[in-house]
């Protein structure tokens, strides 16, 4: 059995998933070299690729290559949309792209044009599974679904509570989000907890899971100790379930530190969530990039679906260490970011602020 992930302290505002963000980069920096790199990112349902993945991307890039320009956009959930981004950027004189896929499987396509045509590709955050791209980046997905199924274990022995969990996974098309719910079971399924159902979740909708959770709470009244969650936007429907049936809400994981996520962990709505280094991953990802461009071979650490791969471990936030990780050196987010009035008293209650 694998050991937990070591605790480690740990884009652009929203204009359409259909519009290229194409920018020069700060003109900061002493890097050489020119040219254009694509950073195509999955979806809109969780916040993290706007407000943080791509900024930190870009700002990176710019330091490294001053006259290199990146070329943004975000496929909103759409495979097809993706693969013509990716053309697009191609068109456009990309020489790397790095890609967090909508599908795991279909990128190949992606990946196997952009050989053809001489351009490296980056898997970020999620693999290619098929037709390996030429570098990985991400998190250690699989130890994330451990550790957040391991947290959520300990705290239900540590109340002595009953009855069984619901297992809510990320999208199939996934290849990440099958890492995710592979280390989960290997957290619960021997922990003495139940497993009562488990979907997976089409695109990550946190609408499609807070449908299934409803179901499940109709299906097993009163028995539902816990809710194993993927990320935070799944997590938080199935938290909107609960309280849609006005019943108390149980101890429900997440992944990702999304804001509204930190601020249900402060009220006690959601029990956990993981604080991932996107600064280190985004800007790793920016680095391999501008190796790729010079002609180098990033440095990998391990492999992973046949791809040099660079994984980097985060850290599960509940309550007895956040502001340890949420305010500390490595955090994204400022107490009067999280401590807004309606969360005031929360904070005060955990002596935050």
């Amino acid at each position: 059995m694998r050991r937990p992930a070591r605790l480690v302290l740990t884009g652009i505002l929203a204009m359409g998933a259909l519009v290229s963000c194409a920018e020069e980069p700060a003109t900061s920096g002493s890097g050489g070299g020119s040219g254009a790199v694509a950073f195509l990112m999955p979806d809109l349902a969780s916040t993290r690729y706007e407000q943080y993945d791509a900024p930190l991307f870009k700002k990176r890039m710019g330091a490294l290559c001053e006259e290199c320009k990146v070329i943004y956009q975000n496929a909103d959930s759409d495979a097809s949309l993706q693969q013509q981004q990716a053309n697009s950027a191609m068109a456009q004189g990309a020489k790397v792209i790095v890609l967090d896929p909508v599908d795991s499987d279909s990128a190949s396509t992606i990946v196997q044009t952009a050989h053809s045509q001489g351009v490296k590709v980056i898997a970020y955050d999620r693999p290619v599974s098929k037709n390996p791209a030429d570098f990985y980046v991400s998190f250690d997905n699989e130890a994330i679904g451990e550790s957040i199924g391991r947290s959520l274990v300990g705290r239900l022995e540590k109340s002595g509570a009953k009855g069984g969990l619901l297992q809510v996974n990320g999208s199939p098309t996934d290849a990440a989000a099958g890492l995710i719910k592979k280390g989960i079971h290997t957290a619960i399924d021997d922990s003495g907890f139940e497993l009562l159902a488990e979907y997976d979740t089409p695109d990550w909708s946190p609408e499609k899971a807070q449908q299934w959770t409803s179901g499940q709470i109709a299906q097993y009244p009163g028995r539902i100790a816990g809710v194993v969650a993927a990320n935070d936007g799944t997590g938080g429907g199935a938290i909107a379930a609960f309280k849609g049936a006005e019943l108390k809400v149980p101890p429900v994981t997440g992944n990702d530190a999304e804001l509204a996520a930190v601020q249900r962990v402060v009220s006690g709505d959601q029990y956990n969530t993981v604080s991932k280094p996107i600064k280190t991953v985004a800007e790793a990802a920016a680095e391999a990039a501008h190796q790729l461009m010079e002609g180098e071979k990033p440095k990998a650490g391990s492999t992973l679906f046949d791809t040099p791969s660079q994984l980097f471990e985060p850290t599960v936030v509940t309550q007895e260490n956040f502001e340890e990780v949420v305010f500390g050196p490595d955090g994204v987010f400022k107490t009067e970011e999280v401590c807004t009035r309606v969360y005031a008293d929360d904070c005060r209650r955990l002596g935050i602020g």
